[in-house]
């Protein structure tokens, strides 16, 4: 078996532990600590946050999009193949480092959505984009951390507490889409988006995107039109 090896690390803004990008023969794996964040065998599930939600504002003219966390880039990218040119799409990745591991060591993945004329890159917290915005986005996509439960930054939580959900909602659009991915259930999350205002769906699915393999979990929460 091809073993494992190290091809970087990258500090997290507020300290902590360091993220560990790493690489057997051509998969890639993100880490931290003993947590595996992401896998790039394992990506259907990211590829479904974004076509879930695209299909839900398909009627807007010119969308707007706001992505929480480039990851492997695999969100991006399954957003990209389905919005028109008309279309823009905002990435806010609070890792300097994993901006750049999708720019270097991981490019194949991301392919050329990195330098689509659609997509801009913002290094930073998606929480200040989303907290400067009022009725702007169709779509807010949230990848960032495990879930509702933050695992790399405590600080991830607000974007999931009570707070940040009526904030997520004002930056949303009527008829807009919330978009929220989780390695693992919740059961107090629906009634959380609910209470914020949204129309809540859970979704489960598998990590491949196929049969077989992790059960990931999806919410679309919709402001309602």
């Amino acid at each position: 078996m091809i073993p494992w090896k190290l091809i970087d690390t990258a500090d997290v803004p507020g300290g902590g532990e360091p993220l560990r990008l790493m690489q057997r023969g051509k998969e890639f794996s993100i880490k931290l600590g003993a947590n595996e964040l992401m896998n790039s065998r394992l990506h259907g599930s990211e590829e479904a946050l974004a076509t879930l939600s695209c299909a839900r504002i398909k009627a807007a003219p010119a969308p707007r999009l706001l992505i929480g966390g480039l990851g492997m880039g695999f969100t991006l990218r399954a957003a990209l193949k389905v919005l028109g040119p008309q279309a823009r799409v905002t990435v806010a990745e609070l890792v300097p480092g994993v901006i750049a591991w999708a720019r270097g060591p991981m490019a194949e993945l991301s392919g050329a959505s990195l330098a689509d004329p659609r997509v801009d890159i913002h290094e930073g917290d998606v929480v200040k984009l989303i907290a400067a915005a009022r009725g702007t986005y169709d779509a807010i996509l949230l990848d960032v951390d495990n879930g509702p439960q933050g695992l790399t930054r405590q600080s991830n939580d607000a974007l999931y507490d009570s707070s940040g959900l009526r904030t997520a909602f004002t930056a949303l659009r009527r008829g807009g889409v919330l978009a929220v991915w989780s390695s693992h259930p919740d059961e107090r999350f629906a009634p959380r988006l609910r209470k914020a205002g949204f129309a809540a769906e859970e979704i489960n699915i598998r990590a491949t995107g196929r049969g077989g393999g992790a059960r990931h979990v999806i919410w679309i929460a919709t402001r309602p039109a």
